[in-house]
Protein backbone atom coordinates (compact mmCIF):
# COMPACT_ATOMS: atom_id res chain seq x y z
CA UNK A 1 0.00 0.00 0.00
CA UNK A 2 1.30 3.59 -0.73
CA UNK A 3 1.25 5.97 2.52
CA UNK A 4 -1.97 9.19 2.32
CA UNK A 5 -0.45 10.91 5.21
CA UNK A 6 2.92 10.86 6.16
CA UNK A 7 3.43 13.31 9.52
CA UNK A 8 6.24 14.13 10.28
CA UNK A 9 8.20 15.57 13.38
CA UNK A 10 4.88 17.76 14.59
CA UNK A 11 4.66 19.95 17.43
CA UNK A 12 2.25 22.09 18.48
CA UNK A 13 2.64 25.17 21.61
CA UNK A 14 -0.84 27.37 22.14
CA UNK A 15 1.03 30.16 23.37
CA UNK A 16 -0.84 32.98 25.89
CA UNK A 17 0.81 36.15 26.42
CA UNK A 18 4.32 35.09 27.28
CA UNK A 19 3.27 31.33 28.47
CA UNK A 20 3.18 28.28 26.14
CA UNK A 21 1.76 25.30 26.58
CA UNK A 22 3.13 22.08 24.83
CA UNK A 23 0.19 19.71 22.92
CA UNK A 24 2.38 17.72 20.91
CA UNK A 25 5.84 17.30 20.74
CA UNK A 26 7.97 15.17 17.75
CA UNK A 27 5.19 12.94 16.40
CA UNK A 28 5.78 11.04 13.43
CA UNK A 29 3.33 8.15 11.77
CA UNK A 30 2.39 7.23 8.57
CA UNK A 31 -1.05 6.09 7.46
CA UNK A 32 -1.37 3.49 4.41
CA UNK A 33 -4.07 4.40 1.89
CA UNK A 34 -7.61 2.57 2.33
CA UNK A 35 -6.59 1.55 6.29
CA UNK A 36 -8.38 1.64 9.32
CA UNK A 37 -6.07 3.17 12.11
CA UNK A 38 -7.45 3.70 15.60
CA UNK A 39 -5.48 6.36 17.72
CA UNK A 40 -5.66 5.62 21.59
CA UNK A 41 -5.17 7.46 24.43
CA UNK A 42 -5.84 8.90 27.41
CA UNK A 43 -7.63 12.76 27.72
CA UNK A 44 -4.77 14.90 27.45
CA UNK A 45 -2.21 13.28 25.58
CA UNK A 46 -2.90 15.21 22.34
CA UNK A 47 -4.94 13.46 20.42
CA UNK A 48 -7.43 15.94 18.81
CA UNK A 49 -4.60 18.15 18.59
CA UNK A 50 -3.40 15.64 16.40
CA UNK A 51 -6.59 15.63 14.50
CA UNK A 52 -6.65 19.46 13.94
CA UNK A 53 -3.44 19.51 12.46
CA UNK A 54 -4.32 16.33 10.30
CA UNK A 55 -7.45 18.18 9.01
CA UNK A 56 -5.75 21.50 8.23
CA UNK A 57 -7.79 23.23 10.63
CA UNK A 58 -4.51 24.01 12.68
CA UNK A 59 -1.17 24.70 12.10
CA UNK A 60 1.79 23.53 13.42
CA UNK A 61 4.32 25.00 15.50
CA UNK A 62 7.23 22.77 13.89
CA UNK A 63 7.07 19.51 11.48
CA UNK A 64 4.81 19.05 8.91
CA UNK A 65 2.29 16.90 7.22
CA UNK A 66 2.23 15.15 3.43
CA UNK A 67 -1.37 14.32 1.94
CA UNK A 68 -0.58 11.76 -0.80
CA UNK A 69 3.07 13.12 -0.76
CA UNK A 70 2.42 17.19 -0.67
CA UNK A 71 2.83 19.49 1.78
CA UNK A 72 -0.75 19.65 3.49
CA UNK A 73 -1.25 23.51 4.93
CA UNK A 74 -5.49 23.72 4.92
CA UNK A 75 -8.31 22.11 4.85
CA UNK A 76 -9.11 20.26 1.39
CA UNK A 77 -12.11 18.55 0.41
CA UNK A 78 -9.88 15.31 0.22
CA UNK A 79 -9.97 15.24 3.61
CA UNK A 80 -13.30 15.02 6.14
CA UNK A 81 -13.44 15.51 9.86
CA UNK A 82 -16.62 14.45 12.12
CA UNK A 83 -15.43 15.78 15.35
CA UNK A 84 -16.91 14.82 19.07
CA UNK A 85 -20.38 17.46 18.77
CA UNK A 86 -22.97 17.21 16.61
CA UNK A 87 -22.50 19.73 13.21
CA UNK A 88 -25.70 19.39 11.40
CA UNK A 89 -27.44 22.69 10.57
CA UNK A 90 -30.22 22.52 13.02
CA UNK A 91 -32.57 25.18 9.98
CA UNK A 92 -32.14 21.93 7.58
CA UNK A 93 -33.26 18.75 7.21
CA UNK A 94 -31.64 15.34 7.26
CA UNK A 95 -31.57 15.24 3.61
CA UNK A 96 -30.84 19.24 3.45
CA UNK A 97 -27.92 18.78 5.80
CA UNK A 98 -26.51 15.69 3.46
CA UNK A 99 -26.60 17.78 0.63
CA UNK A 100 -24.50 20.52 1.43
CA UNK A 101 -21.34 19.56 0.79
CA UNK A 102 -22.72 18.68 -2.86
CA UNK A 103 -24.01 21.49 -3.20
CA UNK A 104 -20.88 22.96 -2.26
CA UNK A 105 -18.82 21.50 -4.77
CA UNK A 106 -21.08 22.67 -7.49
CA UNK A 107 -23.51 19.32 -8.47
CA UNK A 108 -26.56 19.94 -9.62
CA UNK A 109 -29.74 19.47 -8.17
CA UNK A 110 -31.07 15.75 -8.95
CA UNK A 111 -27.43 14.25 -8.52
CA UNK A 112 -27.24 15.46 -5.02
CA UNK A 113 -30.95 14.62 -4.13
CA UNK A 114 -29.86 10.84 -5.24
CA UNK A 115 -26.76 10.50 -3.92
CA UNK A 116 -28.16 12.14 -0.35
CA UNK A 117 -30.52 9.84 -0.52
CA UNK A 118 -28.30 6.60 -1.01
CA UNK A 119 -26.20 7.47 1.46
CA UNK A 120 -29.34 8.38 4.21
CA UNK A 121 -30.23 4.92 3.25
CA UNK A 122 -26.93 3.30 3.93
CA UNK A 123 -26.65 5.10 7.37
CA UNK A 124 -30.28 3.80 8.54
CA UNK A 125 -32.25 7.00 8.38
CA UNK A 126 -33.94 6.15 5.31
CA UNK A 127 -38.15 7.88 6.46
CA UNK A 128 -36.30 10.21 8.24
CA UNK A 129 -35.25 12.69 4.60
CA UNK A 130 -38.03 15.56 6.11
CA UNK A 131 -36.57 15.59 9.60
CA UNK A 132 -35.23 18.61 11.92
CA UNK A 133 -31.70 17.38 13.33
CA UNK A 134 -34.55 18.68 16.61
CA UNK A 135 -36.31 15.79 15.93
CA UNK A 136 -33.82 13.23 15.71
CA UNK A 137 -32.62 11.52 19.09
CA UNK A 138 -29.04 11.79 19.78
CA UNK A 139 -27.52 8.30 17.74
CA UNK A 140 -29.40 9.51 14.57
CA UNK A 141 -28.09 13.04 14.45
CA UNK A 142 -24.45 11.23 14.55
CA UNK A 143 -25.95 9.36 11.86
CA UNK A 144 -27.01 12.83 9.88
CA UNK A 145 -23.27 13.78 10.58
CA UNK A 146 -21.66 10.90 9.17
CA UNK A 147 -24.19 10.76 6.05
CA UNK A 148 -22.86 14.48 5.43
CA UNK A 149 -19.26 13.82 5.87
CA UNK A 150 -19.62 10.50 3.63
CA UNK A 151 -21.42 12.59 1.13
CA UNK A 152 -17.95 15.11 0.10
CA UNK A 153 -16.19 12.32 -1.35
CA UNK A 154 -13.25 12.41 0.93
CA UNK A 155 -10.58 9.92 0.38
CA UNK A 156 -9.52 10.34 4.22
CA UNK A 157 -11.72 10.69 6.94
CA UNK A 158 -10.88 11.52 10.36
CA UNK A 159 -12.97 10.63 13.58
CA UNK A 160 -12.78 12.51 16.71
CA UNK A 161 -14.79 10.16 19.40
CA UNK A 162 -17.45 10.47 17.60
CA UNK A 163 -19.73 7.69 19.85
CA UNK A 164 -18.20 9.01 22.75
CA UNK A 165 -21.45 10.44 24.25
CA UNK A 166 -23.77 7.14 23.41
CA UNK A 167 -25.16 4.86 25.31
CA UNK A 168 -23.06 1.08 24.86
CA UNK A 169 -25.85 -0.44 22.95
CA UNK A 170 -26.12 2.68 20.42
CA UNK A 171 -22.58 2.71 20.23
CA UNK A 172 -22.08 -1.02 18.98
CA UNK A 173 -24.72 -0.11 16.78
CA UNK A 174 -23.06 2.75 14.96
CA UNK A 175 -19.69 1.27 15.12
CA UNK A 176 -20.79 -1.65 12.85
CA UNK A 177 -22.49 0.79 10.18
CA UNK A 178 -19.19 2.78 10.44
CA UNK A 179 -17.49 -0.86 9.62
CA UNK A 180 -19.89 -1.70 7.12
CA UNK A 181 -19.96 1.54 5.32
CA UNK A 182 -15.87 1.35 5.50
CA UNK A 183 -15.41 -1.79 4.00
CA UNK A 184 -17.52 -0.55 1.03
CA UNK A 185 -15.72 2.38 0.24
CA UNK A 186 -12.36 1.44 1.42
CA UNK A 187 -11.61 5.47 2.25
CA UNK A 188 -8.80 5.81 4.62
CA UNK A 189 -9.85 5.98 7.96
CA UNK A 190 -7.95 7.69 11.50
CA UNK A 191 -10.10 7.46 14.55
CA UNK A 192 -9.61 8.74 18.08
CA UNK A 193 -10.76 6.81 21.18
CA UNK A 194 -9.74 6.68 24.61
CA UNK A 195 -11.40 3.04 24.42
CA UNK A 196 -9.69 0.07 23.58
CA UNK A 197 -12.82 -1.94 22.37
CA UNK A 198 -13.53 0.23 20.23
CA UNK A 199 -9.75 0.61 19.12
CA UNK A 200 -9.65 -3.15 18.73
CA UNK A 201 -13.16 -3.28 17.07
CA UNK A 202 -12.76 -0.89 14.30
CA UNK A 203 -9.19 -0.81 13.37
CA UNK A 204 -6.58 -2.55 11.33
CA UNK A 205 -3.81 -0.95 13.84
CA UNK A 206 -3.89 0.73 16.84
CA UNK A 207 -1.48 3.57 17.76
CA UNK A 208 -1.34 4.22 21.98
CA UNK A 209 -0.27 7.64 22.66
CA UNK A 210 1.16 8.73 25.94
CA UNK A 211 1.99 12.60 27.22
CA UNK A 212 2.99 14.77 24.31
CA UNK A 213 1.69 12.28 21.46
CA UNK A 214 4.82 10.15 22.31
CA UNK A 215 3.64 6.83 20.60
CA UNK A 216 3.09 3.84 23.36
CA UNK A 217 2.80 0.93 21.23
CA UNK A 218 1.64 0.53 17.18
CA UNK A 219 0.67 -2.52 17.26
CA UNK A 220 -1.29 -4.62 13.97
CA UNK A 221 -4.81 -6.10 14.76
CA UNK A 222 -4.31 -9.66 13.20
CA UNK A 223 -8.21 -10.45 13.69
CA UNK A 224 -10.12 -11.55 10.60
CA UNK A 225 -13.14 -8.93 9.19
CA UNK A 226 -15.66 -8.80 9.36
CA UNK A 227 -16.37 -8.23 13.14
CA UNK A 228 -19.63 -8.21 14.94
CA UNK A 229 -19.04 -6.45 18.25
CA UNK A 230 -20.91 -9.28 20.05
CA UNK A 231 -18.85 -11.80 19.21
CA UNK A 232 -15.22 -10.36 18.43
CA UNK A 233 -15.22 -9.09 21.76
CA UNK A 234 -14.75 -12.34 23.41
CA UNK A 235 -12.50 -13.84 20.49
CA UNK A 236 -9.27 -15.23 22.73
CA UNK A 237 -6.83 -13.11 20.63
CA UNK A 238 -8.83 -9.67 21.13
CA UNK A 239 -8.74 -10.11 25.13
CA UNK A 240 -5.18 -10.87 24.50
CA UNK A 241 -4.68 -7.45 22.89
CA UNK A 242 -6.77 -5.86 24.79
CA UNK A 243 -4.67 -6.49 27.92
CA UNK A 244 -1.26 -5.74 25.49
CA UNK A 245 -3.22 -1.95 24.90
CA UNK A 246 -4.05 -1.12 28.78
CA UNK A 247 -0.59 -2.18 29.55
CA UNK A 248 0.77 0.42 27.14
CA UNK A 249 -2.07 3.04 28.29
CA UNK A 250 -0.39 2.56 31.77
CA UNK A 251 3.28 2.69 30.95
CA UNK A 252 2.48 5.95 29.76
CA UNK A 253 -0.19 7.28 32.35
CA UNK A 254 2.18 9.06 34.00
CA UNK A 255 3.26 11.14 31.03
CA UNK A 256 0.20 13.38 30.58
CA UNK A 257 1.05 15.86 33.41
CA UNK A 258 0.79 19.44 31.94
CA UNK A 259 3.69 21.35 31.87
CA UNK A 260 3.54 25.12 31.14
CA UNK A 261 6.30 27.45 30.52
CA UNK A 262 8.32 29.53 27.30
CA UNK A 263 10.78 26.82 27.17
CA UNK A 264 8.58 23.97 29.07
CA UNK A 265 8.59 20.21 28.60
CA UNK A 266 5.26 19.09 29.14
CA UNK A 267 1.88 17.96 27.77
CA UNK A 268 -1.57 19.62 27.28
CA UNK A 269 -5.03 18.24 26.84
Amino acid sequence: MTNVLEIEQLTKEFQRDDVATVALRGFSLTIERGSFVTVLGRSGCGKSTMLNLLSGLSKPTAGRVLHNGEPHTGPTPDIGYLTQSDTVMPWRTVQRNVEMPLEIAGKGKEERTAIAADLIKRVGLAGFEESYPRELSGGMRRRASLARMLASGAETILMDEPFGALDAQLRHELQGELLRLWQQSQQTVVFVTHDIDEALLLGDRVVVLGGLGRILLDQEVDIPRPRDPDLTTVDPRFIELHRTLADALREGATGITPVVGADSQGGAA
